[in-house]
């Protein structure tokens, strides 16, 4: 199992240190921060403090959830301010020290908007679909591969349920679960908290014991030109995922290797990915989950069957039979129709007569608590008899 050691980028900045701002407010600690850390601190209305020492920068200010706030420094140099009340759920955020974008040093790092950064939990009303229970629990492993599509070293990281070394007879239905556009195949462990979710949702009986394996979706060619762009005709993903990674899977750990136990999902660019993988490889999977996007395809209030992936779409009486579980995922805080057109998208299901399941999560935008939402409700969808 991986053991995370992040690595601050700036170890002349000093820790935080006591702020200048009064305690009697309910700030407390981010759950987020590192062990022993008073600051980030988060409060009971969802506002973030921050506090770093920088006696020789003129200004400094944190930069949350797309908006700047400026901070105060104290007779001591410390530098100290808040921001709005934020969403509740997981955000990426920094500080900005003279202009310079720099990771909070009280922070655990995370993986997301392209860089390792700092990142802040919002206690959410329902936290405890994903919390650290005293429930049997899996592991989740590192597995490194060399990839003869890419030429390059791979590694992805698989869940497997409580109980699985000790029986070493049953066999396991597959998740393949993809992150998002500047993030990686850290995501779903770390900001996702998917293996916790599943330990909750095995432990209540609500769903079906199973493997995730959690890729990196980024995959091209030898000396092809790296690009983040979502269609990038130079992403090979597609080939490695069915070419490489499952035959994989199946050889190294005890999965039932059929199409009826192999599930695929992913969020945004993740999403995009699976339900282009899925429709060219209906003999592979039975299960789809699509969380906040659908494919690439133009942000239209109506999408052409005929035209929609290659009109893969258009024989709703074959999808229905082949596809148990057709699953889209949105928040209610994000615009619909979304760059991949979920409105549009569902209008065209609804039309073709195409049988799924919808399920918006209240309150939450294009982050991680609309995509825990998500994984906790598809699990349990999942390979049932």
């Amino acid at each position: 199992m991986m053991m995370y050691k992040p690595l601050s980028l700036f170890m002349a900045i000093a820790f935080s240190t006591a702020a200048c701002f009064a305690q009697s407010d309910n700030f407390k600690p981010a759950v987020t921060n590192f062990p022993g850390k008073q600051y980030p601190q988060v409060n009971a209305e969802g506002r973030v403090r921050a506090s770093i020492a920088a006696p020789e920068a003129n200004k400094v200010q944190l930069d949350i959830g797309g908006k700047k706030y400026d901070m105060v420094k104290d007779e001591k140099g410390v530098w100290t301010g808040e921001s709005l009340p934020q969403d509740e759920g997981f955000h990426y955020y920094q500080l900005n020290i003279d202009g310079v974008p720099v990771p909070d040093p009280g922070s655990l790092y995370f993986y997301g908007a392209g860089r390792w950064g700092s990142g802040i939990e919002i206690p959410a009303a329902d936290q405890g679909f994903f919390a650290l229970k005293d429930v049997p629990h899996g592991l989740v492993s590192e597995n490194i591969y060399f990839s003869k599509l890419t030429g390059l070293w791979r590694r992805c990281f698989v869940y497997t349920p409580p109980g699985y070394e000790k029986d070493t007879k049953t066999r396991y239905p597959v998740l393949y679960l993809q992150h998002g556009s500047f993030e990686d195949e850290t995501g779903w462990s770390r900001q996702g908290h998917a293996n916790l979710i599943l330990d909750n949702l095995i432990a209540a009986g609500k769903a079906v014991p199973m493997i995730i394996v959690m890729d990196n979706g980024y995959a091209l060619k030898p000396n092809a030109e790296v690009t983040d762009s979502k269609a990038s005709p130079e992403s090979i993903f597609e080939q490695v995922m069915i070419n490489e990674i499952i035959p994989m899977i199946d050889g190294k750990f005890r999965t039932v290797a059929d199409r009826a136990h192999r599930a695929i999902a992913g969020l945004s660019m993740g999403a995009n990915q699976t339900m282009r993988i899925i429709m060219n490889n209906l003999d592979k999977f039975s299960a789809l989950g699509a969380f906040s996007g659908t494919s690439n395809y133009p942000s239209t209030d109506v999408i052409d069957p005929a035209r929609f992936l290659d009109g893969k779409f258009n024989d709703a009486a074959a999808i229905n039979k082949q596809l148990r579980v057709l699953f889209l995922g949105l928040g209610t805080k994000e615009p619909n129709p979304f760059p991949g057109s979920v409105g549009a998208f569902r209008n065209m299901l609804d039309k073709q007569g195409i049988k799924h399941v919808f399920y918006e999560s209240p309150g939450t935008a294009h982050e991680w608590l609309t995509w825990r939402r998500d994984l906790e409700q598809f699990a349990q969808l999942l390979f049932k008899k």
